[in-house]
This record gives C-alpha cells, structure tokens and sequence, in this order.
C-alpha cells in the first residue's frame, strides 16, 4: 500500500501552489526525475465530464513540444485523485519577478516576447488552446519563459466545474470574446499574450486595475493603456488588442514578426512513469535577419515611417522605431555578460583606489613622508600581482587597467602633492573615509 506521500508511480514532495483546478506539487517519477504533479481539486474530480474532456484532450497536449514549454508528461484521471504531470521548470512566476524586480526591458523584454509566442504557435499547431495565458502561468528561469498549465483550463470548462456562472479566467487577460460569452479560440490566447507582455513591458496592466467588472468593462469598451511600452513592440501589442478577434494576428504571425519559428509537433510522449519521455531540448530556428514584416529602423536620414504601427481601432500611426533591439541580432551568452561586467566591476575598482591612494599618499606626504611611499610602493606591488594573473588569463583589457591605475595614483600624489596644502588634504581624506564608511553601512 502506498504510503500517503505517493501518488501512483510518484512521490510528493512538497506543495508548489494552488489554483483554481487543482493543487500543484514537486515530485519524483519512477527514475528520480523532478516534475510538477497537478492533482486535481475534489470538485474537479467529481466531473466526469470536465475529466472526459481532459482525458481527451491530454494526449494531444502530450504532443506539444517546445523550448518555452512545460509538457505534459502523463496523466492519470480515474481513482479517487486524478492528476495531470507536467515537466518542472525551476523559476519565478513572471508576475512575482515584476513584483520584485521591476518591468522587463531590453533582451529580457525580447526573450520573453518571442519564447511566449513561440510557446502559443506550438499549443496551436497541435490543436491546443492555452485559455488561461497570464503573468503566473509563466516562470521565467534562466531568463527565458516557460509556458505552464496550457490546454487544462479549456478542457475543465464545464457545466458544473463553472456552476457559479463565473468565467475561468483573470480579468485583464481574457479577450472580449470571451468576457462576453464566446468560445474562447487561439485568438484568445493572442490577446492574452499581448496583455501579458504589455504588463511585463510597463509594469502595469495594460487595461488597469479594480473590481473584476470594471476591468472587464474597460477590455470590452476601452483602449489599452500601452505607456512605458518600447515603440519596436507597441504597435504589434495594439494589433493583438483589438476587440475584433478576426483582426487579431495568429500565433504564427507573430512567430514570424518577432523573428522565430515554432518546433514541428512531436510524437507524444510515452506514459507510465514520466520516466522515458524525451528530454531533448528543441532549439527554435534563428533567423538569418529580419522578417520582411518588420520595418526599417531609423537610418541616418532620421527615423523610419512604421507601415504597420496602428492604434487598437486599427487606424493608421506614425511610429518612429527606436534601435533597443530588431529580430536577428544575435544574443550574447550568458558568459560574455558575466565578463563584461567583471570587466567593469574591475576597471572601477582599480580607478578609484588610485584615486583613494593617491590622495591619501599626498596628504603624508609633508609630515610622513615614509608612509606616503610605503602607501604607493603596496599599491604597485598589489596591481603588480594583479597584472601578473592577468597575463596568466590573458586578459590584455585587465593589464591594460593595472597599469593605468598604477600610473594614475603616482600621477594623483604628485599632482595633489604640488596643488594644495596639507591640511587641505587631511579634510579631503576625512571626506573620503566619511563617504567610505557610508557606502559600507549602507551595502
């Protein structure tokens, strides 16, 4: 008999979250590999109708792969505790990284934008629609998106499970349509998308904030409020706003407007164990430069006319696009940027204890004058060592630094030395060992 944590061939090992279908924990599959196991809520499970349709919607879900997707690895949905398994993806929800954080901008603004619309061509191309696209249906890990609990949400819409007459859903993301009875279709999932990253974009919702009714309302009657949002995206969230669903982009498009294609629709995974699924990562395809849909940027005669910027009613606009980032330009990796900025992080250092040195070598330098030289010969023998692994890695950038900065502090002394009186100095240095233990206290 299995003991309560097991839930058939997986161990639970701790509650993720909770919404409204079910609860989400980690586990363990049969071969010790982490997945998120959603266990449906009692008055889920008790729908047989809500659990026919899931049960028939799960093995084309099972089919969806993707970079920017949770898959649904195996499902069981009879006994008393049905449950559906996703892969684990190990990050942040993306609502609870802007509370944090801030708005999303530059690269990550651009990953986030193309992993999200790559993700909903997938879910479409396989005949899903995702229904419930939101901020915290999305965890960002290793600065990438991931797409989780698509499909589940159209597949438990039922009589019962929505007794209450209400709309599963968020207010803000849900399309027009659907907030006014309409079947929820990937144009759904397209506004959603569009809200969603408009929210990440701004750091606020882009129709506001309120009673569920009056959101709604705005969504329906009103213009989202698209301020804060880059000029290269606003205007492709505007077309993917509008009331019309028809008038709307497709998944596709955007794919193809953002400069990505979706993976070709996989086998489905084998059951019984999420233990022999297939873990091979599919890489989307990079563009060679831009998708002929996106305009020019400004060129050096002044900025470029945007044929396809246009307001939520589909008017028209002038939209003069910004050089923040363009489909095609290549990514830098992770390391690069760790270098950089232990590049940066070096050459400010290095630049401000000469400064520091320098200054107080000229202040002894009347009265101990022993200490004056004793402060800059430690300080050359510091960036001597330094320089030293600097050749050892390398680094012509580094020895470069070490060897301004030696410079500098001598240049600094005499400088100093030749300009000002002792006493003026002593303030100085009483000035900058004020400001130093400032900086320490407040870090």
């Amino acid at each position: 008999m299995s003991s309560p944590e097991d839930l058939g061939p997986y161990r639970l090992l701790s509650l993720l979250g909770s919404g409204g279908f079910g609860e989400v924990h980690l586990a363990l599959d049969a071969e010790g590999h982490t997945v998120a196991v959603k266990v449906l809520h009692p008055h889920v499970a008790s729908d047989a109708f809500a659990l026919t349709r899931l049960a028939r919607e799960v093995e084309t879900m099972r089919r969806v792969r993707g970079p920017h997707i949770a898959e649904v690895l195996d499902a069981s949905l009879t006994g008393p505790r049905p449950y559906v398994v996703t892969r684990y993806v190990q990050g942040r929800p993306l609502n609870t990284l802007i509370a944090a954080d801030g708005p999303v901008q530059g690269d990550d603004l651009v990953r986030l934008a193309r992993g999200l619309a790559e993700a909903l061509e997938s879910i479409h191309k396989a005949g899903v629609v995702h229904r419930d696209l939101k901020p915290a249906n999305v965890i960002i890990a290793d600065r990438e998106p991931y797409v989780i609990d698509f499909g589940i949400a159209c597949a438990l819409e039922s009589a019962s499970v929505t007794a209450s007459g209400a709309i599963i859903g968020t207010p803000g993301y849900l399309a027009p349509e659907v907030l006014e009875g309409k079947d929820a279709g990937p144009e759904a999932d397209v506004f959603a998308w569009a809200a969603t990253v408009a929210f990440a974009a701004a750091g606020r919702q882009p129709y506001g904030t309120g009673p569920a009714a009056a959101i709604a309302y705005r969504v329906v009657h009103r213009e989202p409020d698209l301020s804060g949002v880059p000029s290269w995206l606003g205007p492709l969230l505007s077309e993917c706003l509008r009331t019309d669903p028809a008038a709307r982009p497709t998944a596709g498009q955007l794919a193809a407007r953002l400069g990505v294609a979706a993976p070709p629709l996989a086998e489905p995974a084998p059951s019984g164990g999420g233990g022999r699924w297939a873990r091979e990562s599919v890489v989307a395809r990079e563009p060679a430069g831009f998708s002929p849909e996106l305009p020019p940027y400004p060129g050096p005669d002044g900025p470029a006319r945007n044929p396809h910027a246009v307001t939520p009613g589909g008017q028209p606009v002038d939209e003069a696009r910004t050089q923040e980032w363009r489909p095609g330009t290549p990514k830098r990796s992770v390391e690069d940027a760790r270098s950089r900025h232990r590049q940066k992080l070096h050459r400010r250092w290095v630049i401000g204890s000469s400064v520091v040195v320098g200054l107080f070598a000229a202040a002894a330098r009347q009265y101990l004058a022993d200490v004056s030289l004793l402060l800059l010969v430690l300080y050359g023998i510091a960036l001597a060592a330094d320089a030293g692994i600097a050749l050892l890695s390398r680094s012509r950038h580094r020895l470069l630094v070490d060897a301004v900065g030696g410079a500098g502090a001598v240049a600094v002394w005499a400088l100093l030395s030749s300009l000002f009186s002792p006493l003026t100095l002593l303030l100085a240095v009483g000035a900058v060992v004020f400001l130093l233990i400032v900086l320490v206290v407040a870090s």
